[in-house]
Formats: C-alpha cells, sequence, structure tokens
C-alpha cells in the first residue's frame, strides 16, 4: 500500500534526472577520508579551549586553594579523588563529543548512479540537499557550521565545536551530566571553605593571602553557579528529546511525527547501547545501537 508523504520544507524529487545529479561531484573514495572527525570552526575551537580551560580553573582552586591547605586528611582525599574524577569524565565525554562523527551524510552522494541504485518506484521520493548535494535521509538536516547533512540532527553546539547527532548525542549527554556534578560539588566545597575560613584565621585557610583567596572563590562560585544552570537544563531538555525521540530542531519546526513510536527505555537504549550498564555512564564506551539501516534514504 502507498502512503502519500507529507509536505516537507525540502526539495522533494521524484525522479532522477530532476535531482540534477550532472552538478554534484561523487564523493570521495573511503581510502581519502580522514579518520578524525573535526570541525574548523574559529569560533567552536575557541569556545572548545575555554572550556577546557575553565575545567582547569576549577581544579586549580580546588585542589590548590581549599584541598590543599585543609588540615583534614581525609576530607581532601576524598573530596579531591571525587572532583578530578569527575571532571576527567566531563573532559572525556567533551572530547569524545568533539571529535565523533555526529552522523555525517556521505556528501556529494547525489549522483545519477546512486540514484538509480535506490530502485525508485513510483510514488517514491528521495530528498536532496541542494547545499551539499546529497541524499538525505529521513530525519537529517544540514548544519551550515559542519556544512554536512547530519542524522538526527538535534543542534550545533559550539561548546564542543560539532553538532549533537545520532552518533554522539550520549557524550554530549554525559558531558552536560558530569559538568553539572563538578559545578554541583565545586559550589558545596566553597561553602565550606568560608565557613572554616571566616570561623579560623584566613591566612591558615589557604596558602595564598586571603584577598586572593577570597577573589578565587568569588570567582569559582560565579563560573559553578552559572554551568550548573546552564548544563542541568541542557542535560534535561536532551533528556526528554531523547525520551520523545525528537531532536531539537524537529520540536523548534514542529515537524509531524512520521517515524514509529517507541517506548521511553527504547529510545534510551538507542542512544547509550544494548543492554543497561554501567557502560551508560563511561565516555569510552561506544553505544551498540542495532542493526537499523542509518540510510534510509526513500519515503
Amino acid at each position: 500500500m502507498m502512503i502519500t508523504p507529507v509536505h516537507r520544507s525540502r526539495d522533494i524529487e521524484r525522479k532522477p534526472e530532476y535531482l540534477q545529479p550532472d552538478k554534484c561531484v561523487p564523493p570521495p573514495t573511503r581510502s581519502s577520508l580522514g579518520t578524525m572527525w573535526f570541525i574548523r570552526d574559529g569560533c567552536g575551537i575557541a569556545c572548545a579551549v575555554v572550556t577546557w580551560m575553565l575545567v582547569f580553573y576549577a581544579d586549580f582552586v580546588v585542589l590548590l586553594v581549599m584541598l590543599v591547605p585543609s588540615r583534614d586528611y581525609v576530607y581532601s582525599v576524598i573530596n579531591g579523588t571525587l572532583f578530578n574524577t569527575l571532571a576527567f569524565l566531563a573532559l572525556a565525554s567533551h572530547f569524545r563529543a568533539m571529535l565523533t562523527d555526529p552522523g555525517a551524510v556521505p556528501k556529494g552522494n547525489a549522483t545519477k548512479e546512486f540514484i538509480e541504485s535506490l530502485q525508485l518506484k513510483p510514488g517514491q521520493v528521495v530528498y536532496k540537499c541542494p547545499k551539499c548535494c546529497s541524499i538525505k535521509p529521513d530525519r537529517a538536516h544540514h548544519c551550515s557550521v559542519c556544512k554536512r547533512c547530519i542524522r538526527k540532527m538535534d543542534h550545533h553546539c559550539p561548546w564542543v565545536n560539532n553538532c549533537v547527532g545520532e552518533n554522539n548525542q550520549k557524550y554530549f549527554v554525559l558531558f552536560t551530566m558530569y559538568i553539572a556534578l563538578i559545578s554541583l560539588h565545586a559550589l558545596i566545597m566553597v561553602g565550606f571553605h568560608f565557613l572554616y575560613c571566616f570561623e579560623e584565621d584566613w591566612t591558615k585557610c589557604s596558602s595564598f593571602s586571603p584577598p586572593t583567596t577570597v577573589i578565587l572563590l568569588i570567582l569559582l562560585c560565579f563560573e559553578a553557579l552559572l554551568f550548573l544552570i546552564f548544563t542541568s537544563v541542557m542535560f534535561g531538555t536532551q533528556v526528554h528529546s531523547i525520551c520523545t525521540d525528537e531532536t531539537g530542531i524537529e520540536q523548534l519546526k514542529k515537524e509531524e511525527r512520521r517515524w514509529a513510536k517507541k517506548t521511553k527505555w527504547m529510545n534510551m537504549k538507542a542512544v547509550f547501547g544494548h543492554p543497561f550498564s554501567i557502560a551508560w555512564l563511561s565516555p569510552f564506551a561506544t553505544p551498540d545501537q542495532g542493526k537499523a539501516d542509518p540510510y534510509q534514504y526513500v519515503v
């Protein structure tokens, strides 16, 4: 039974000659492709560098201003280990989110040979992106920064200098979660340290002078509060997006759902991997997203 596709604001073509395949340069061979995904965007690179510098600054203040001068050895070891573990996981998640291909569609694959290989039947529709000359899978959108069509693109995040898409959404969610956790942890430690310094002599509660200590702690407090709010909101919206199986772009454009509805648990496993395990929390574990064909070109 033939299903009539709903209207979408993308190029809709039914025959190979209408797609103008002669104007598309065939995609490069696999051997000529780079092995690492990296977006050369000045703003994104600057934001990524700032992100790492802010984490290192927080670690500097936590260790050298609050924990090392503390006379409570157990308190310092426990909090130092916990904070640095969370910070390491946050930076590792950021690294994976930045350098993982988010789900880019092969560029320039709208060639006559490829279109004919799809063996289109009467009434079937394929979508061509005029910007990167690609045949777009369903739910793919073009990113003007990455200059590629990205499968299940949620948004382009300058803080990770990459799109958040089908293949790296797990790492972005972990990044926001771990940043929120270290921000909360830092705020709690700053609060305890201020109380300790008020009760004791300020010259004994830090290796730095009292004015320098106060300035460093206030800056860390402001940074932690700001990023706690920001990353908590991002984490919540990402989890909601995963559970509803609707990307940020699809919500913004209010696109009509054309894909099969699944349970929230199935949607979570599709992003974080099958089955549920501690690997969900690890940025080093690549999720097994099943054997579904990611290139669903024909509607």
